[in-house]
């Protein structure tokens, strides 16, 4: 390509004549089907070279350098005769590949991966100009490749903008940091239960690299990561995005990892490494609820993902996981159950607050990362808020967080201190007995004062909701403390109680 840096915009400037593109949504899906199919190709001819015996699962017509490639001759399909070829031959050809149980992995995924994928191209001609810019891409050679790669990755950004597609999409400062900080090791194998475009898969590949040193370490590195994405979109995105990474077999299943009985998994199933982001938000069905014991069946999307990081980390495993601001301050029975098997069978030994507009402009939402290990019982944690970096009032598409505005975790990690910022504590320790006597309500180092912001209405809401169960968690701990006075239990001075519950009437709305 002459110019890589313009990808995008050149497809994107050909899509917004085509009557058949809806927004930016559908614009981003079409160019991820004929991204991967190239992409596909590219790898195939490795194959090809490398192995003898190797014969692709795409029949001759179909395979891209085949029906794709224009070598400018004037033969190359276009206009109603290259749409009848798409929709009528390539479709229903890679819709209906013969798979079975046998079927290696790096095949079966194109069949995998197009039983969702649609055309929304309508325009013959428009669609031939865009295959044209995406077959100029050489994947052949490793500089235009890793170049590539970088193109890519301004496409998952993107998804943050469209539409309800941005929940697939973790900032890769995020990512980055959480992958450096839980130490990747050659032999270890990491999972994704909801790995959406595979930014934790691909952060984790980032920081392992490195100590990639023999053609052993290189195998263990090729099969060190396992992903479950349950929507087709964010899967080939995923698909595609690792067999960039030179993941020539990514182990990343199109199935829903909450349709299956935590309690059925075993030693096999599990993992040294967890590293995710799981949905949040979102309300199960009772069917859903069933594959998890009783006390544990919460009908909110990320404590359910919770249950089934507990059950599938290794013992001495070690996890990293986004989870919004209401898993750490609520205390209705499920959560709170929750939280009491991950304190009494993990060690939860850091919890860093973010500030808020992180994942801007998809959500608001006020997120943390737990970081604990199947090493035993909590006995301490440590809770660290990161605010929001100099200069910055809030995160944004133009302005997104960076691995660098993790800096001051970074130092702290290792030098922990109890820190105390105008009278509101920034970092701190508690003991396991001290959180048990808080209902586990680990709402802990909060963000002192918030910025006046313009959230969309659902956020609002949510918000909102957010904050009235803090201030009902805070005050049904403070009348546990009265009622123990009142039955002459004294664990707690009566001025401090007064103090608090007058605290508590100023911070209302």
């Amino acid at each position: 390509m002459s110019d890589i840096s313009s990808f995008v915009k050149r497809i994107r400037d050909i899509m917004r004549n085509d009557a058949g593109i809806n927004g930016d949504a559908q614009r981003i899906e079409q160019l991820a089907w004929m991204l991967f199919l190239k992409v596909y190709d590219a790898k195939e001819q490795d194959w090809f070279l490398n192995d003898d015996n190797y014969q692709s699962i795409i029949p001759e017509n179909c395979r891209w350098s085949n029906w794709a490639h224009d070598d400018r001759t004037g033969k190359a399909m276009t206009g109603d005769t290259l749409l009848d070829f798409v929709n009528n031959t390539l479709f229903k050809t890679l819709k209906t590949l013969p798979v079975d149980a046998t079927t290696p992995i790096r095949k079966s995924i194109v069949k995998t991966t197009f039983e969702d994928v649609n055309n929304y191209m309508k325009d013959g001609v428009l669609l031939r100009q865009v295959i044209n810019i995406i077959d100029e891409l050489d994947l052949d050679d490793y500089e235009e490749r890793h170049a590539f790669g970088d193109i890519y990755e301004s496409i998952l950004r993107e998804l943050q903008s469209a539409g309800s597609s941005g929940e697939f999409y973790t900032p890769r400062a995020v990512t980055d940091f959480m992958a450096q900080t839980i130490d990747p090791q050659i032999g270890e194998k990491v999972a994704d239960f909801a790995c959406g475009t595979g930014g934790f898969l691909t952060s984790w590949l980032k920081a392992l690299k490195p100590k990639v040193k023999t053609t052993q370490d290189q195998a263990l590195y090729d099969d060190s990561i396992f992903g479950i994405e349950k929507k087709p979109f964010p899967y080939i995105l995923c698909i595609t995005n690792l067999l960039l990474h030179g993941i020539d077999v990514p182990r990343i299943y199109h199935d829903n990892s909450l349709t299956h009985d935590v309690l059925d998994y075993r030693e096999s199933d599990c993992f040294d490494v967890v590293l995710m982001n799981p949905p949040y938000g979102g309300n199960e069905k009772a069917e859903v609820k069933k594959h998890f014991p009783t006390s544990l069946a919460s009908g909110e999307t990320a404590d359910l993902f919770m249950s089934v990081i507990m059950y599938r980390l290794k013992p001495g495993g070690r996890c990293a996981v986004i989870l919004p601001d209401g898993f750490l301050f609520n205390t209705e029975p499920t959560k709170t159950a929750i939280k009491r098997k991950l304190l009494s069978g993990f060690n939860l030994h850091t919890v860093v607050r973010m500030p808020g507009s992180v994942f801007s402009p998809y959500t608001s939402i006020t997120t943390n990362i737990l970081f604990f290990d199947r090493t035993g019982p909590t006995k301490e944690t440590w809770f660290y808020r990161l605010d929001m970096p100099e200069g910055y009032k809030h995160f944004s598409k133009t302005k997104p967080m960076k691995l660098e505005h993790f800096a001051p975790v970074v130092e702290w990690w290792n030098n922990r201190q109890e820190i105390v910022v105008d009278g509101f504590d920034k970092a701190k320790k508690f003991t396991a007995s001290e959180l048990q006597a808080r209902n586990f309500d680990l709402d802990l180092c909060k963000f002192p004062q918030e910025e006046e912001e313009n959230l969309p209405p659902h956020d609002l809401i949510q918000q909102y909701q957010e904050k009235r169960a803090a201030l009902n968690a805070d005050i049904d701990r403070v009348l546990n403390d009265i009622i123990k006075i009142l039955n002459n239990e004294p664990t707690v001075e009566a001025n401090d109680i007064l103090a608090e519950l007058e605290a508590m009437k100023e911070s209302q709305p």
